[in-house]
């Protein structure tokens, strides 16, 4: 059965500002701090090119925030004993649980564009500036007539995800918040579209719309997501939003090609990515490369245009995935001081801040600088994973 809309599946809902705090094991003293940052304080605001040319702000959430909206996430968001997704809403939101079979469905861009395989015909929507147009009071809707919450509760959760009354991007629950922004009439949309044969899909903020006919017209389809954007007052780029027919190109949808029963890379992505292997071994060829930090970084960017074709059923991955396991980077005596330098510091602060999100993630990133030692000191990386022990974060 098709699900249209999100549904909340929890019959529980916060009553209190106490109840919160219990929910999110957050102390008042900290989310009334958070709320009483001054706005300069509250996100590191940086600069990032659009490919049109155009610039995007990023914001870097303080401490303070960054910790109460990731348990917000962890813990309401995220959470499928909670939050059920329907089958058009892709990206930040979970993997499902399929009912009968129990199989993890995948919600990610390439599951998205595997919606629209065979099609005939595309139509994007582009939704201006997505972010910065939900406003807070769409958000404290949200948190009071989707998830049910006390309206206290909702118009705090609502500042603290919020920024000068918008969502921005850079927040953890941004994602979350325009995944759900439509959670009322979207699904009408979508039912509307499939009894025209249409399919429809979002993933964040681009929507997709597709047709198995040739030269389909989209003018009715957009004509009522136009409607629905609208009432949300979220506007459309009409200078983005375009139509593509078969005949006059390659059909693609988030990077993948659509003309076929599963999603291909496009043509000469896998070529690409072939010459991107060699590099990379040419580069291991080079005396004592292997163990620099520029050798790591370019070897994990080969390693993540590889998985690529994992997720898209390629043939080549595994006998590239081969070819990159002999070029491993490998570690140097200077990984041998900054692993005993974070073993040091964990030790130091396990008392005092093992239950912290920013320790949580030293311990996890002194696991992975082990890895890589363990290539060529194993004994060393024995002594130290010993060391670790009783040192574990104690963070949710």
């Amino acid at each position: 059965m098709v699900q249209f809309n999100p549904r909340k599946v929890s019959a529980g809902a916060i009553s209190s500002i106490e109840n919160l705090c219990s929910a999110l094991a957050i102390s008042l003293e900290e989310i009334y701090g958070a709320l009483s940052l001054p706005d300069e304080e509250k996100y590191a605001i940086s600069e990032t090119p659009k490919s049109d040319g155009g610039i995007r702000y990023v914001h870097n959430p303080h401490y303070l925030l960054r910790k109460i909206q990731r348990r917000i996430n962890k813990r309401i968001f995220s959470r499928l004993s909670i939050i059920q997704w329907p089958d058009h809403l892709f990206g930040s939101v979970p993997n499902q649980r399929e009912q009968t079979s129990q199989k993890i469905i995948n919600k990610d861009y390439v599951s998205c564009a595997a919606k629209h395989c065979g099609a005939k015909s595309l139509l994007k929507v582009d939704v201006k500036d997505f972010f910065d147009n939900i406003h807070k009071d769409l958000v404290s809707d949200i948190f009071s007539n989707f998830m049910k919450f006390d309206p206290e509760v909702s118009g705090l959760l609502s500042e603290i995800c919020c920024f000068k009354s918008h969502v921005v991007q850079g927040a953890l629950t941004s994602s979350y918040l325009a995944s759900l922004c439509l959670y009322d009439v979207e699904g009408i949309v979508v039912e509307r579209l499939m009894r025209k044969g249409l399919v429809y899909t979002r993933l964040v903020d681009d929507i997709t719309v597709s047709s198995k006919n040739s030269n389909y017209d989209f003018s009715y389809a957009l004509e009522i997501i136009k409607s629905m954007l609208t009432s949300k007052d979220l506007p459309l780029n009409l200078s983005k939003t375009k139509t593509y027919h078969i005949s006059s190109s390659p059909l693609t949808v988030h990077g993948l090609r659509v003309s076929f029963s599963t999603p291909r890379l496009p043509s000469g992505e896998v070529a690409r990515i072939r010459a991107a292997v060699k590099n990379i071994e040419h580069l291991a060829s080079e005396r004592g490369y292997r163990t620099t930090h520029a050798y790591r970084h370019d070897f994990n960017r080969c390693m993540g245009r590889v998985n690529k074709l994992v997720r898209v059923g390629h043939d080549r991955y595994s006998s590239l995935l081969a070819r990159l396991k002999k070029v491993f980077p490998l570690p140097s005596k200077k990984d041998i001081e900054r692993a005993n330098a974070m073993l040091e510091r964990l030790a130091r602060d396990c008392s005092t801040k093992r239950s912290t999100y920013w320790y949580a993630k030293r311990y996890f990133k002194l696991q992975e600088r082990l890895i890589v030692l363990k290539r060529s000191f194993p004994a060393t990386t024995k002594e130290i994973r010993k060391s670790l022990k009783g040192l574990q974060p104690d963070y949710e």
